[in-house]
C-alpha cells in the first residue's frame, strides 16, 4: 500500500519547477481562493518569521490604479484586515514582502499504530471509533483534497479614510458576512478572538475603526498537490483578472 505513494523527495523543488507565466492565475488557484474560508499569512522581520490565520477577500483585479504604491494596479489582490498593534502589522510595515498559503483540503490526523495499541490513547476509555467517526476522520481523501497554493506578493497597509481604504473595507465586510450557522464558526483577522455578538466577529476584525486594511498584490506562487508534485506560476507585469468595467470579488461579478 505504501508503495503507491511517491516519497516526499521524489521531485526536486528548490528551484522554480515547471514554471508558467500568464496574465491570470491558474484555474485551480482561483478555485481555491474562491472557496477557502481562511488562509495563512506569513510575515518576517529581522529574520524572525510569523504566521497568522486570516479571513480574506480575493479580488481578481483592483480598481484603484493610482492610489497605491504597488504596481501593477490591475493584478489580482488579496484583502485582509489587521490589528494595528499586532505583530503582523508591525512586520508588514517593516517588510512588505509576504507569503500566503491557501488550500482546498480538510484534514484530520488519523490514529497511528502506537495510539491504537494503547488503551490510554483511545477516546472514550479505550473504546474504538464508530464507523461514522472513522469516515469523518478520513475526509481528507482525494475526494475533498487536491492542492495547496503558496502565493507570494507585496503588501501595503492602506491609509485610513482614503477612498481605496473605504472601498476595500466594504468589499471585505461584504465578503465575510455569512449566515448565522457559518458565522458561529468564528473569524480570524484583526482581533483573532471569538466574538460572541452573533456577527461572526465582523464588528471587531473588519468594521472596527482602528483595524488596518491590507492589500497584497499577487506576484507569483507555487502549487503543491497531494502526491508531492509541484509547479510554479508567475503573473505577467500589468496582468489583470477581469474584463473592462467589471468588478469581481472572490470571482463573483458585483451587482447592485
Amino acid at each position: 500500500m505504501a508503495s503507491s505513494h511517491p516519497p516526499l523527495t521524489w521531485q526536486h523543488s528548490a528551484e522554480p519547477t515547471n514554471p508558467t507565466i500568464a496574465s491570470t492565475l491558474p484555474d485551480e488557484v482561483v478555485t481555491c481562493l474562491q472557496n477557502a474560508r481562511f488562509l495563512h499569512l506569513a510575515t518576517c522581520t529581522s529574520n524572525t518569521p510569523h504566521v497568522s490565520l486570516m479571513n480574506y477577500t480575493y479580488l481578481p483585479s483592483h480598481p484603484f490604479a493610482s492610489s497605491t504604491q504597488l504596481p501593477p494596479p490591475s493584478s489580482p489582490s488579496i484583502l485582509m484586515t489587521s490589528n494595528p498593534s499586532s505583530k503582523k502589522t508591525s512586520n508588514l510595515l517593516s517588510n512588505p514582502q509576504v507569503s500566503l498559503l491557501v488550500h482546498d483540503w480538510v484534514s484530520t490526523r488519523p490514529p497511528n499504530v502506537e495510539r491504537d495499541r494503547s488503551p490510554e490513547g483511545r477516546p472514550g476509555g479505550g473504546q474504538g471509533r464508530s464507523s461514522l467517526a472513522s469516515m469523518l476522520m478520513q475526509m481528507n481523501s482525494t475526494a475533498v483534497s487536491s492542492i495547496s497554493a503558496t502565493i507570494n506578493g507585496t503588501a501595503i497597509v492602506l491609509d485610513p479614510g482614503s477612498e481605496e481604504e473605504k472601498w476595500c473595507r466594504e468589499q471585505h465586510l461584504a465578503n465575510n458576512t455569512f449566515q448565522e450557522s457559518e458565522a458561529d464558526a468564528g473569524g480570524f483577522g484583526a482581533s483573532l478572538e471569538r466574538v460572541e455578538s452573533g456577527d461572526g466577529g465582523r464588528a471587531s476584525y473588519v468594521s472596527g475603526e482602528d483595524v488596518k486594511v491590507v492589500v497584497v498584490r499577487i506576484r507569483d506562487g507555487r502549487i503543491s498537490d497531494w502526491k508531492g508534485g509541484v509547479s510554479d506560476f508567475r503573473l505577467r507585469e500589468g496582468s489583470g483578472g477581469e474584463t473592462e468595467g467589471e468588478r469581481m470579488v472572490n470571482g463573483v461579478v458585483g451587482g447592485s
